[in-house]
C-alpha cells in the first residue's frame, strides 16, 4: 500500500507522532524528549501556562516554533463554555486558532464528556477554529465531531495517564472504517508497543504525554516511541499475515526430495 501525507486540515507534517509539555522533570528535559521524538506538533495546556514567567521559566521559550506547531488544549475544562473561553485566550495570546478541544466529564477517570464536546466543537468549528476534539472510543460520536466539521478526531486508547494500552481495539476499527478525517489515538499508550500497535490498526497518529514525561528515562522513551509510529506504520501499510487457528511451515513440504 503506498502511504499519504499526514495532514491535518492545511497543514502536512512529516512526524506522525504528537507529544505534550506536561509532567516533565524540568523544561530542558521537555525540550530533548522534543528533539528525540521528532515531533512536529507539541499540546500546550493554556489554563496551566504561567503568564508571569519571564526567560528560562516560560514553557514556551523551550518550544522550538521555527520546527514544533503549538496545539493550545483545553485540560482542566468541564464545560462547553469554559473550554471556548480557554480556546479563546489562547487566540488572544497569540498562539494559534488550532486547538485540542477537552472536555472532562469526570475527574477521577478523566473520561471526555460527549454531549459537551460536541456542543464546544460546533461552536469553535463555526468561529473559524481548526478542532481537534478528545472524545471517546465511540465510532458514533466521532462521526458526529467529523460531520461538524472537526479536522481530526482523537479517541482514547485508554484513561488519560493510565498507560493501560488500547483497551477496545475493535472499536478504533470501527471509528476508522468511517473516518474522512485524520484518526488520532490520544490518551492510555503507555509504552512503545502500544503506540505501534495504534498505527498498526491504521490509526494516522498517536499522541502522548505521560508516557514520555513519566517514564524512567524520558528522553530515551520519546525516542523509541519514535521508532515505534514509525515502524507501526510500515507494518500497516506491508500489511500482516492473517491470524490462523494453527501454524503453517515456513519452509512447505511439498516438493521436498524424498
Amino acid at each position: 500500500m503506498e502511504d499519504v501525507p499526514f495532514k491535518i486540515a492545511n497543514r502536512t507534517f512529516k512526524s506522525r507522532l504528537i507529544v505534550g509539555t506536561g509532567k516533565y522533570a524540568s523544561h530542558a528535559i521537555m525540550k530533548q524528549c522534543h528533539e528525540a521524538s521528532g515531533t512536529e506538533l507539541v499540546t500546550v495546556a493554556v489554563r496551566r501556562l504561567d503568564l508571569s514567567a519571564q526567560g528560562e521559566a516560560a514553557l514556551l521559550n523551550w518550544i522550538d516554533r521555527s520546527k514544533i506547531t503549538l496545539l493550545p488544549n483545553t485540560a482542566g475544562c468541564y464545560t462547553a463554555e469554559e473550554a471556548i473561553r480557554t480556546c479563546h485566550l489562547a487566540e488572544e495570546l497569540g498562539l494559534t486558532k488550532w486547538v485540542k478541544l477537552e472536555v472532562l466529564g469526570d475527574p477521577k477517570t478523566l473520561f471526555p464528556d460527549v454531549e459537551q464536546t460536541i456542543n464546544a466543537a460546533k461552536t469553535l468549528v463555526q468561529q473559524g477554529f481548526t478542532v481537534l476534539p478528545y472524545t471517546n472510543d465511540d465510532p458514533i460520536a466521532a462521526k458526529k465531531l467529523q460531520d461538524i466539521g472537526c479536522a481530526a478526531v482523537m479517541p482514547l486508547a485508554a484513561p488519560i495517564g493510565s498507560g493501560l494500552g488500547i483497551r477496545n481495539p475493535h472499536n478504533i476499527r470501527l471509528i476508522l472504517e468511517g473516518a474522512t478525517v485524520p484518526i488520532i489515538v490520544d490518551a492510555g499508550v503507555g509504552t512503545a508497543s502500544d503506540a505501534s500497535i495504534a498505527m498498526e490498526l491504521g490509526c494516522d497518529g498517536v499522541l502522548m504525554n505521560t508516557a514520555i514525561a513519566g517514564a524512567k528515562e524520558p528522553v530515551r522513551m520519546a525516542a523509541a516511541m519514535k521508532k515505534a509510529v514509525e515502524a507501526g506504520r510500515e507494518a500497516f501499510l506491508a500489511g500482516r499475515i492473517p491470524r490462523k487457528a494453527y501454524g503453517s511451515a515456513s519452509s512447505p513440504i511439498e516438493g521436498l526430495i524424498q
